[in-house]
């Protein structure tokens, strides 16, 4: 066999372990980005939190550096300063969603695409699981006959946000025909799962379910059955001397079993159906200082670290024990994570600063002064890629005169105008909901009256393309928000 020498020239691009961490810094909130650090100062005993830089945060003069230099000394002058620079991580780089943690593949720069309004899981909290598919999935647990599980189906289905049940006899289905004891026996079932007393037909029938369910031993139990059982009216009445009288207690047994009744639920739905509460930390703060705006960073969401100098100087130059080999690793990788926190910062006061510069009007006027903008745009102006941009905009929220908004919420496609200039959709859906507000309740706006009175205004816009932003504001069509004058 003849051998032979082939060459061969490629490209291979390979992601350090520091940018690969700087990568997913960048996207992370600033919930999840504070986890993130507690968990490195517990398990990295090199790093420290680092007040200072914290309190300095606003600082224009100082550099990012400057906060942590003298503690970074140590570190500085055993491992060099060969660690990849902060300032150049994630720019000019065209990152693939391969090599990090997934996130949506999306274009903002087709003018088809909406930010503000995109509906995608990253823009929305997880939902806690309703009232029904909670029973739903303890029914899916159970060992009910196949019929007596399409019965208590119908019965979940019927479960008002209390969690009450009224009429059970006339939610079932008529092809299943069940008798009213078949059903009985499949509504005790449902009001003994999770919430105890689902299902009952009013308040006090939920809570004798629970409390019927309690110990048989339990202090006051039996007192308080007999008066959910025969007393509820003067209970609500606060008739305690004739209920001392009827039952034969003395006022301290009385107080026993009202104490034991207000620790149950006679809404045993009501937990389900609370709203969901978010609290968000904004990553950049938004305020005019000096006749123009200025963008600072928010402290609590990026909290300052250090390289601790104490430990950092017990590292022994040639030393190749265990020890001083871990000591080396956990200062390798404080310098990595604070670098990368670094560069995080200011991609974040980068893309803040650009979004403010662009959106000014915004900041002034509200959402009808909303100007185009797409992540190209941004990405451009800064120099760095799109997918950069993106990730630091991803769940990144900026506290403004207008309100705490997602960083998203500033990017918008554009509609063109009768004078050559364009619109911005978040700009449209405003001036359409001014006008429905100001229309007579007795003769709504329609869908095409709306795209007259928005040309009339030098805005081109298609009638199905109110109606596409009519829908999406959940906002009814003009038969359905008529109202008599």
């Amino acid at each position: 066999m003849k051998q032979s020498l082939h060459l061969r020239l490629g490209q291979q691009v390979t992601m350090t372990p520091q940018l690969q961490q700087a990568i997913r810094l960048l996207q992370l909130p600033a919930a999840e980005l504070n986890l993130e650090i507690r968990e490195a100062l517990e398990s990295n005993l090199m790093l420290e939190a680092d007040e200072e830089a914290e309190a300095a945060v606003d600082s224009p003069a100082e550099t990012p550096d400057e906060g942590i230099d003298a503690q970074r000394d140590p570190s500085e002058a055993l491992l060099g300063s060969d660690a990849t620079d902060a300032a150049r991580l994630g720019e000019d780089f065209a990152l693939d969603e391969r090599w990090d943690e997934p996130i949506a593949s999306r274009n903002p720069s087709s003018p088809s695409e909406d930010y503000a309004t995109l509906d995608t899981l990253e823009n929305h909290a997880a939902d806690a699981p309703s009232l029904q598919a909670h029973l739903h999935w303890q029914l899916q647990l159970s060992t009910l006959s196949e019929r007596d599980q399409r019965i208590a189906a119908a019965l979940i289905d019927s479960i008002d946000d209390d969690g009450h049940l009224v009429n059970p006899l006339e939610v079932i289905p008529a092809e299943l025909a069940a008798d009213p004891d078949e059903i009985k026996a499949v509504l005790t079932f449902i009001q003994h799962l999770d919430p105890l007393g689902v299902a009952a037909s009013n308040a006090p029938e939920a809570l004798r379910i629970q409390i019927e369910a309690l110990p048989a031993d339990t202090p006051a139990c039996a007192i308080a059955t007999t008066l959910l059982r025969e007393h509820f009216e003067s209970l609500g009445h606060s008739q305690h001397a004739g209920l001392r009288r009827a039952l034969g207690i003395d006022q301290s047994q009385l107080d026993a079993a009202i104490a034991l009744i207000r620790t149950l639920s006679p809404h045993p739905g009501a937990d389900f159906s609370q709203p969901r509460i978010d609290y968000i930390i904004p990553d950049c703060i938004v305020e005019r200082a000096n006749g123009g705006w200025q963008v600072d960073v928010n402290p609590q969401a990026t909290p300052g670290l250090r390289v601790n100098a104490a430990y950092a100087g017990l590292i022994q130059r040639g030393d190749n024990s265990a020890d001083n080999q871990l000591m080396r690793q956990h200062l390798q990788e404080a310098r990595w994570l604070i670098k990368s926190l670094e560069s995080r910062e200011q991609t974040l006061r980068k893309v803040a600063e650009c979004i403010v510069e662009r959106q000014q009007a915004f900041l002034e006027h509200g959402e009808e002064a909303m100007q185009p903008l797409i992540l190209r745009d941004i990405a451009d102006a800064i120099e760095m890629h799109e997918s950069t941009v993106s990730r630091i905009t991803t769940q990144k929220y900026m506290r403004t005169p207008q309100g705490t908004l997602e960083f998203k919420a500033f990017f918008s496609s554009h509609v063109p105008t009768a004078d050559g200039g364009e619109c911005s959709a978040t700009a449209i859906r405003a001036r359409i909901r001014r006008l429905i507000a100001a229309e007579s309740p007795a003769r709504p706006l329609s869908d095409a009256h709306l795209t007259d009175r928005l040309q009339a205004e030098g805005i081109h816009v298609a009638r199905r393309t109110v109606a596409k932003y009519r829908e999406g504001m959940g906002i009814g069509s003009s038969t359905q928000r008529k109202r008599p004058a």
